[in-house]
């Protein structure tokens, strides 16, 4: 029997029957909906935000959380099933689900107040609430403990003045959730679009990601209810509770960017004909897809693994850091070397590792860098700091 060249450990065997037709929906819709129109989007710089409804539709807004707020009530594997078929299309679209779910539902279901909840998420489920997740600051976002933008209480209010940078979703968002830090230490506020005060200006220019919407986020004494702030988290637990969230659905992502990159150039070498043989035939051309197919398929092992933990309660931070690591630099690495092997070909959006290979270039960095997750293993392997 001929083995998948994107599955050669046959991962799938290993999924529920829920977990492959879950895969198979989203596989479908990034086939059929995201890589016709993904290239052009990324050449004009636009997201394609007519595709979030039908997202929305198929259950893949805030998938993880329970079903009585209007999600879907998933397991943690078909999550990172989502943002694995998601990111085959590109990193931008999985991006937008990641922040919507795991940024910004997330802490509203696992921080907020059961007001907040019912206000809140069913709406988000629908696509019909945007949010974005205001943690990041001009100054640097690996120190998230050295935060300036700060929130004074004022009677029953808060006053929030401060700067944020690098904001998925920010121009698109009808909601930010925004950390800032008070009296009693930091603390999380839902900020709603068209407070006075709160301004978000998108980020142009951008040579990575720009099938994404990024932005700055100003705040200049905006003022909100007390009612507005999270009520169930102080301190650096809120924001990297999310974080790991998040990172985790980016663990199964960038599986998804190596594949298409994979399958795309072993096509290409069949065909193209170089000293009356096809690329393909060549042993250095033959290695270096051996060497992609072997790298995604331990990337592969590590996130199912992951997802189980996860499913089992018993996922630890730095698992998701050694999994972020390794996934992220693998995809990065199969993407630059699929355009090496498309030659001139590769550098145009026709053919999708040029694409990839630039959108990786933010994933490998967003939510923790490279280094910063290598220091992580580092402590856990040592029980000292080094940051």
């Amino acid at each position: 029997m001929a083995l998948t060249p994107t599955d050669l450990f046959d991962i799938r065997s290993m999924l529920t029957e829920e977990e492959c037709m879950i895969q198979d929906a989203v596989a479908r819709f990034t086939d059929e909906k995201v890589i016709p129109i993904i290239g052009d989007a990324f050449d004009q710089g636009r997201f394609p935000k007519e595709l979030v409804p039908e997202i929305a539709a198929m259950g893949l807004l805030g998938s993880s959380l329970p079903e009585e707020y209007g999600c879907a009530g998933l397991n943690g594997v078909s999550y990172g099933l989502i943002c694995q078929e998601l990111e085959r299309g590109d990193s931008g679209i999985r991006s937008f689900v990641s922040v919507q779910s795991s940024l910004c539902m997330y802490p509203i279901f696992a921080y907020g107040s059961e007001e907040q909840r019912r206000k809140y998420l069913p709406g988000m489920a629908r696509g019909e609430i945007i949010g974005c997740f205001g943690l990041t600051e001009p100054h640097g976002g690996s120190d998230p403990a050295n935060m300036k933008t700060h929130a004074k209480k004022d009677g029953g209010d808060w006053v929030i003045n401060g700067a944020k940078m690098w904001i998925t979703n920010g121009n698109l968002a009808d909601i930010a959730i925004v950390w800032a830090m008070t009296e009693e230490g930091i603390q999380g506020f839902i900020v709603e679009k068209g407070t006075p005060g709160f301004v978000a200006q998108e980020i142009k220019h951008k040579m990575s990601l720009r099938a994404s919407v990024t932005s700055g986020l100003f705040f200049d004494n905006v003022r909100i209810p007390d009612s507005q702030r999270l009520p169930n988290v102080k301190g650096l637990k809120g924001p990297l509770g999310c974080l790991t969230q998040a990172r985790y659905g980016i663990t199964w992502g960038p599986i998804g960017a190596a594949q298409a990159c994979l399958t795309e150039v072993v096509e290409y070498t069949k065909t193209r004909i170089l000293f009356n043989r096809p690329l393909a035939a060549n042993q250095a051309i033959q290695i270096k897809l051996a060497e992609m197919a072997r790298r995604i398929t331990m990337a592969q092992l590590l996130s199912l693994q992951l997802g189980r933990l996860k499913d089992a309660g018993t996922m630890q931070p730095s698992q998701v850091s050694l999994a972020k690591w390794n996934n992220c630099r693998m995809a990065l690495d199969i993407a630059r070397e699929a355009r090496d092997i498309l030659g001139g070909a590769g550098i145009t959006t026709e053919y999708c590792p040029i694409r990839h290979a630039l959108n990786l270039e933010s994933v490998i960095t967003y939510e923790g860098t490279e280094t910063v997750h290598q220091l992580v293993i580092g402590r856990e392997l040592t029980g000292i700091n080094a940051f």
